[in-house]
């Protein structure tokens, strides 16, 4: 999408709409190979020639890129992060527009990663293209950190956080995808919110196996493999684990209750005042209230046999927990092998992380997010939360302290349905807002903001 001279740059729009074009679906790179995403890093440079002129880039393994702008303090620095590669589009499925084809309609962009999370990294890029055609230097570093795989929970992102821990480098402020800009977000809430991600659930898959004799199906055995492993399903109940309210939740009805009247306000400050009582309401209304306050058991897969008369002698089935911040691995394993109560079914785990600490609801790095929401969405209350989903921010969370997951882009329910699912888009003036809040934040960053709380990690 090469600009020639004396034509206009294109706008927002159009720059995303040509980076959805690029189908860097990670979840197929062993059949695509690497093509897609070195095009895609191609037409970066392509789009933006002023950041690729001004800032150092370099690939950390070959799915991570990592931009340096560097700024007057270098011992003072920022990172901004967002990934690129995208999980696939069924061609089953039926969407309003191709999902790769990048369709410009109705001052929307339609196409797999639209949200997820091609639009977030284009309002990073654009404000700082736009910033650089200004004139302005950052008063400390920035980095721009983007990964390639972050939907197959790949390395490139945990490799960018170790190289810069391992040089020394010391953000006061890590900002990633996370929540949006919502209307709305629990009952009785008016207005805008700007839901701010300052800690994420762990994730844990666990596979169950069981093993029994095989043979034909006239004649089973009392328990087979394939009732053995669904008995263990069927007791990973939504009740296996406690709920507990975290600091990030009490927040958050703080906030809402500055945002509601009536009956509703003294409900959201009875319950910020009572984590105790959270815990059991929002236990009981279940759904995502419940998932904000305890682990997640969600059986996935179930397999065993090969025919329909023949008794496998082998069944297995996959878990996938969300892990609760009061929570660690090695006890969610514990807990869903105590529940199983069967020492003939085996919990192995797959893949694991750690919940992440919460980041601090208060102080420079929060306050410079809350000022920037003010510029690009005025009247937004900025307020903490906890993500469920797992970002890439993951990584960084064990060297930095102050971590936050925020994707500056106003989305409906609707919206946030459509990721990962059909019909994924964005509205232009949500990306126009983007830019905005990336550019109020990155103007205004301090000279030299005081170390985060808990110091510097090591």
């Amino acid at each position: 999408m090469t600009t020639l001279p004396g034509q206009p740059r294109p706008g927002i729009g159009d720059r995303l709409a040509a980076l959805i074009r690029h189908r860097t679906v990670s979840a197929t790179l062993d059949e695509s190979g690497p093509a897609p995403f070195r095009a895609f890093e191609a037409a970066l440079e392509d789009l933006y020639p002023l950041a690729h002129e001004t800032l150092q880039r370099e690939h950390i393994t070959p799915f991570g890129l990592l931009y340096r702008w560097p700024g007057a303090d270098a011992t003072r620095s920022a990172v901004l992060m967002a990934h690129y590669d995208v999980v696939p589009a069924d061609a089953a499925d039926r969407w309003r527009h191709r999902p790769f084809d990048g369709v410009i309609a109705d001052g929307w962009v339609h196409g797999r990663g639209a949200l997820d999370d091609k639009g977030p990294l284009v309002v990073i890029l654009e404000a700082v293209e736009n910033l650089i055609a200004a004139g302005f230097t950052p008063p400390h570093d920035v980095y721009v950190a983007l990964g390639g795989n972050e939907e197959v929970y790949g390395d490139a992102a945990r490799t960018i956080a170790q190289t810069l821990h391992e040089r020394a480098v010391r953000p006061w402020l890590v900002l990633d995808e996370g929540g949006a800009v919502v209307d709305a977000p629990l009952p009785f809430v008016s207005g805008q919110s700007a839901m701010v991600g300052v800690a994420e659930k762990g994730v844990m898959t666990l596979r169950l196996t069981a093993e029994g004799d095989g043979g034909h199906a006239s004649a089973p055995r009392s328990v087979t493999a394939v009732g053995r492993v669904a008995r263990a399903v069927s007791r990973l109940t939504p009740g296996t684990f406690p709920a507990r309210t975290p600091a990030a939740v009490t927040g958050m009805l703080r906030s809402f209750a500055d945002r509601t009247a009536g009956p509703a306000r003294l409900l959201y400050r009875l319950l910020a005042r009572s984590p105790r009582l959270t815990a059991r309401v929002f236990r009981l209304a279940g759904g995502e209230p419940a998932a904000l306050v305890r682990t997640t058991v969600a059986p996935t897969t179930i397999t065993g046999g090969s025919a329909a008369n023949v008794l496998p002698s082998r069944a297995e089935a996959t878990i996938n927990l969300r892990i609760a911040l009061s929570e660690t691995t090695h006890g969610t394993v514990q807990r869903v092998r105590r529940r199983i109560r069967d020492r003939r079914v085996t919990a192995d785990v797959v893949e694991a992380s750690e919940p992440s600490p919460e980041s601090p609801a208060t102080g420079p790095a929060f306050a410079a997010i809350t000022a920037a929401v003010e510029a690009s969405h005025p009247g937004a209350a900025t307020v903490p939360y906890v993500m469920m989903a797992a970002t890439d921010s993951r990584f960084f969370h064990r060297y930095f302290p102050a971590v936050y997951r925020f994707a500056p882009l106003t989305m409906s329910a609707a919206q946030r349905a459509s990721i990962h699912g059909v019909d994924e888009a964005v509205e232009i003036t949500a990306l126009e807002r983007g830019e905005l809040f990336h550019r109020a934040l990155l103007s205004h960053l301090p000279a030299a903001p005081a170390d985060p709380p808990g110091g510097h990690a090591s």
